[in-house]
C-alpha cells in the first residue's frame, strides 16, 4: 500500500492546496511516484497541476460514484510528474448523492486500494469542511498533515481538527492519526509567528516538522502558468522548502518515525 496522507485543516485559506501540489511535485523530484486526489470542488490542486478542470472526462465524482476507476480517470501532471485525479464543480453535488449510498464514507478507500500497487504516496488533497467528502479522505488515511500559518486564530482551528482526527480515528479509521504539523507562509521577522511557532514546538514535539515554508512570492505565482511552484522556480526559497519537506516525510516514512 501507499502511504495515503490528508493535507487538512477546518481552517480555510493556510495553504492547503499550495502545500498538496508543492509536496507532490517535491516527492516526484525525488523520485516517488504520487498521486494527488482533489476532493475540493473548487478543483484548485487540478489546476495548480496544469490539468483544466473544465474538461475532464472523468473526475473523482465519478470514482466516488463507481462509475469509473482511478486508472480510467486520473490525469498526468504535464510538469509537476505526478498524478493527478481531479475534481470540478460537479464534486458539490456528490454530497447529496452519496448520503444514500452504501459505504458512503468508504468508497475512496476501496478506488485507491485497486490503485495501490501504482504509487508510493497518495496526497488527498481536502474541503475545509468537515463534509462526506473530507470523512471519505479520513477514512481510507493513514495521517493528516497539517499546514498551518503561525496565528493566533490557527491554533483554534488546530483544535478542532485534531478533535476530529480522534473521533475517526476511534469510530472509522483505527489507522488514522496526526502525522505533523507544517508551518507554512512564515515570515522570522514577526515576533508573534515565532511565538507561536515555540508554542507548538513545546506543545507537539516531533509532531512538528522540522522544515519550514517560509512566505514566497514565486510560489503564489506559480498556480496561475499551471504548475507547482517546486517546477515554476525551482531555486525559490518556497520550492527549496518543499523540496526539503518532501524528503523529510520520506525520511520519517523510512524510519517509522511517524507515530
Amino acid at each position: 500500500m501507499p502511504h495515503i496522507f490528508c493535507i487538512a485543516n477546518q481552517k480555510g485559506g493556510v495553504g492547503k492546496t499550495t502545500t498538496t501540489v508543492n509536496l507532490a511535485a517535491g516527492l516526484a523530484q525525488i523520485g516517488q511516484r504520487v498521486l494527488i486526489v482533489d476532493l475540493d470542488p473548487q478543483g484548485n490542486a487540478t489546476m495548480g497541476s496544469g490539468v483544466d478542470k473544465r474538461t475532464l472526462e472523468h473526475t473523482v465524482y465519478d470514482v466516488l460514484l463507481e462509475d469509473v476507476s482511478i486508472a480510467e480517470a486520473r490525469q498526468p501532471s504535464p510538469k509537476g510528474g505526478y498524478d493527478v485525479l481531479g475534481a470540478n464543480r460537479e464534486l458539490s453535488g456528490a454530497e447529496i448523492e452519496l448520503v444514500n449510498l452504501e459505504r458512503r464514507d468508504r468508497r475512496l478507500k476501496t478506488a485507491i486500494e485497486a490503485a495501490a500497487a501504482e504509487y508510493d504516496f497518495v496526497l488527498i488533497d481536502c474541503p475545509p469542511s468537515l463534509s462526506l467528502l473530507t470523512l471519505n479522505g479520513l477514512t481510507c488515511a493513514h495521517g493528516v498533515i497539517v499546514p498551518m500559518q503561525c496565528e493566533y486564530f490557527a491554533l483554534e482551528g488546530l483544535t478542532d481538527l485534531v478533535n476530529t482526527v480522534k473521533q475517526v480515528h476511534a469510530n472509522l479509521n483505527r489507522e488514522l492519526q496526526l502525522i505533523g504539523l507544517l508551518r507554512v507562509m512564515f515570515d522570522p521577522r514577526i515576533t508573534l509567528q515565532q511565538q507561536v511557532s515555540d508554542q507548538l514546538k513545546s506543545h507537539f514535539g516531533e509532531k512538528v516538522f522540522n522544515t519550514v515554508i517560509p512566505r514566497n512570492v514565486r510560489l503564489a505565482e506559480a498556480p496561475s502558468h499551471g504548475m507547482p511552484g517546486v517546477v515554476f522556480d525551482r531555486s525559490s526559497k518556497g520550492a527549496q522548502a518543499f523540496i526539503e519537506f518532501a524528503q523529510e516525510l520520506v525520511e520519517r516514512v523510512k524510519g517509522g518515525r511517524l507515530k
